[in-house]
């Protein structure tokens, strides 16, 4: 497509007319429309258009003086836009579409929500929550670069202030004033250097919360979107139909039984502060729903250009029919997807580089979700879309699990007791996946964990199964591309105690495994490479146990263990609502022969009193818990419809 004509305009505007500024409606979709192609001049001309549909072409951006100021309805979805500021010209906007647009996030959507004063519709939905979410970040950030201001000009002597407050106090804002979850930094950043200069163009007197807000519309208070967390009533009686704000706990500290173990001195407890319980899977978004299942949460993994020891702290849990995107400091829903039908057992995180049409590097973060369908599907969580879908089992799928060296390979376990690898691949430009299986594993039961081993992830893969623990060799350069289990480790003499289910397998380190399930009341520790050197030629080899940890005594099983490597911690749920801690370096530390009794928790993380939560959860089963890398948040699901979240002090 070349540059736009009169004519074209003419052809596809609405009411007919030979002239156009007549037109009132105009629909150029599907055109293969590029950004310079969109000509100021010819679309100036237009001076009634109230609605112009740009959808399904390949649109970077918008020119800046596209004159088209009555516009009320601007249709974007599927194109290439990577900056919305350019929206600012349509001041009467209402309605906007953006969806299909890959490298928009929702700090876009606040930013959308920021420029246009009286938009009501974002992507069909209701923009209030939004821009209510605008204006509290507006006032914080507002009165925090105010402060900085007075903070940083109190710091310089009088003939210092003209010239420096100039040149160094917007820089110096961007890089000191921070407020919020991580996941909205670009758009704080972007807001905060605007109020800075604003401050300065002032001289310090120009910048007050009223201006701010004169510029957002008058958002009410509404009942909870779909796609908002649902917060269960709180000690303070926090109504049910908040805006989906941050809710900040003023409960007390989680009770901690337990004491830290002093092989080394001792160390203090843990401080864990409950933040948000969340109802945000219920069905129909019913408060009342105590029944739908959650069955595994995965934190997003940390990346950020140019801060390499960045820390996530956004979630992804699922269950029911729906995956939740949640950001741990706010409680707020960042995304949701839903498929009516599905019950989603398992999410797993990976990065991906991808190259745009126009050459740039873009890093992604895909979500894998997969569940009762046995279709693997792949998540655009930034744009909330599913750009891919892997029909990969005939029957359920248990969990999934990335390589954490092939960002690319997906290993999926599933109830027709195989375990397949598959290469997801690259997205191309039309962001769409082509998967390819590289190998399939047979087992004799259901699979229910999978774990590459940590020392040695492109040779071989563990997997906790219903019928024991077993290893198979994935190397890629072997010719099989079907294969049986290779190893299966037994946890104790006696074939009727070796065959035990095994529902919770993670690497404490490059070599030492916990598992659980194999013996009633405890978590095992054990040696890999002690193990695997002293197999031989056997297809059924002894664990080397290290050490055993104190778990509850229940007979209920898939209680999914979890582990903080970077921390040497590794936790697990219990059918009472607890949250086991073990801290286990002392452990790891210790020579042979290791105390044969049980080891106790560090701490019991005990569930909230009644008060707390709803009267009607008074007791619950805390299935699944994981935490960041750097143990700052801890996330627990639960059986009963819950997603508690903590933060450690």
């Amino acid at each position: 497509m070349g540059p736009l004509s009169a004519r074209l305009l003419i052809q596809r505007g609405r009411p007919k007319s030979d002239r156009l500024g007549k037109i009132r409606s105009l629909d150029l979709s599907g055109l293969k429309l590029h950004s310079e192609h969109l000509d100021p001049k010819l679309l100036s001309r237009l001076k009634q258009l109230q609605e112009l549909d740009l959808s399904n072409n390949q649109l970077e951006s918008l020119p800046a003086n596209l004159g088209l100021s009555h516009l009320r309805i601007l249709r974007c979805a599927n194109n290439q836009l990577g900056d919305v500021t350019t929206f600012c010209q349509f001041p009467q906007l209402e309605e906007l579409s953006l969806e299909g647009n890959p490298f928009l996030t929702v700090n876009d959507n606040l930013k959308v929500s920021f420029l246009l004063p009286k938009l009501r519709k974002v992507n069909g939905k209701d923009a209030s929550s939004t821009s209510s979410q605008v204006e509290n970040l507006n006032r914080e950030l507002t009165s925090r670069v105010t402060a900085h201001w007075e903070k940083f000009m109190a710091s310089l002597s009088p003939e210092e202030k003209a010239e420096k407050a100039q040149s160094d106090f917007v820089r110096s804002a961007v890089r000191d004033v921070r407020y919020g979850p991580e996941s909205l930094s670009e758009f704080t950043q972007w807001r905060v250097q605007m109020i800075s200069e604003e401050l300065v163009a002032s001289g310090g007197t120009q910048v007050h919360e009223a201006n701010i807000l004169e510029r957002l519309p008058k958002a009410t208070v509404t009942q909870e979107s779909r796609a908002s967390p649902v917060a269960l009533k709180r000690p303070d009686d926090v109504p049910l139909n908040l805006s989906p704000k941050k809710r900040v706990c003023t409960s007390p500290l989680a009770h901690v039984e337990g004491s830290p173990v002093a092989s080394d001195g001792g160390q203090p407890a843990l401080k864990l502060e409950p933040l948000h319980f969340l109802q945000c899977h219920s069905k129909n978004n019913s408060p009342q729903d105590l029944e739908t299942q959650l069955w595994a949460c995965a934190f997003e993994p940390a990346w950020e250009e140019g801060h390499a020891g960045a820390t996530s702290q956004t979630v992804a849990t699922c269950g029911g029919e729906a995956v939740c995107v949640i950001d741990c400091q706010t409680g707020i829903v960042l995304h949701k997807y839903k498929t009516p039908g599905e019950e989603f057992f398992s999410v797993a995180w990976t990065s991906l580089t991808v190259v745009t049409q126009a050459g740039h590097k873009k890093r992604w973060s895909v979500l894998a979700a997969a569940g009762l369908r046995g279709q693997v599907r792949l998540l655009h969580v930034r744009a909330g879309f599913c750009c891919g879908v892997i029909r990969a089992h005939k029957r359920a799928i248990a969990t999934l699990c990335f390589s954490p060296t092939h960002e690319t390979h997906l290993f999926t376990a599933s109830y027709d007791k195989r375990i397949i690898l598959w290469d997801i691949g690259v997205p191309n430009h039309d962001y769409e996946f082509q998967a390819s299986q590289l190998l399939t594993l047979d087992t004799t039961s259901t699979p229910l964990r999978v774990c590459p081993v940590a020392s040695c992830p492109d040779a071989y893969l563990l997997a906790g199964c219903e019928g024991g623990c077993c290893c198979w060799d994935v190397r890629l350069d072997q010719p099989q591309k079907r294969r049986v289990c290779e190893v299966e480790f037994v946890f104790s003499e006696g074939s009727e105690v070796s065959g035990r289910r095994v529902d919770g397998l993670a690497f404490v380190n490059e070599d030492v495994v916990a598992s659980k399930g194999n013996s009633l009341g405890t978590i095992c520790l054990w040696s890999w490479s002690q193990t695997w050197v002293g197999r031989g030629s056997q297809s059924t080899v002894a664990v080397v146990v290290l050490a055993r940890l104190q778990w509850s005594p229940t007979e209920l099983a898939y209680f999914s263990l979890s582990t903080c490597p970077d921390k040497g911690i590794v936790l697990c749920g219990d059918e009472e609502g607890n949250v086991w801690i073990y801290d286990v370096r002392h452990i790891l530390m210790q020579q042979p022969p290791l105390p044969a009794a049980p080891q106790a928790p560090t701490q019991i993380l005990k569930w909230p009193q009644p008060r707390a939560l709803s009267q009607t959860v008074t007791k619950t089963m805390v299935n699944t818990v994981v935490t960041n890398p750097t143990f700052t948040y801890l996330t627990a699901l639960t059986d009963s419809n819950i997603v508690a979240i903590w933060k450690r002090h």
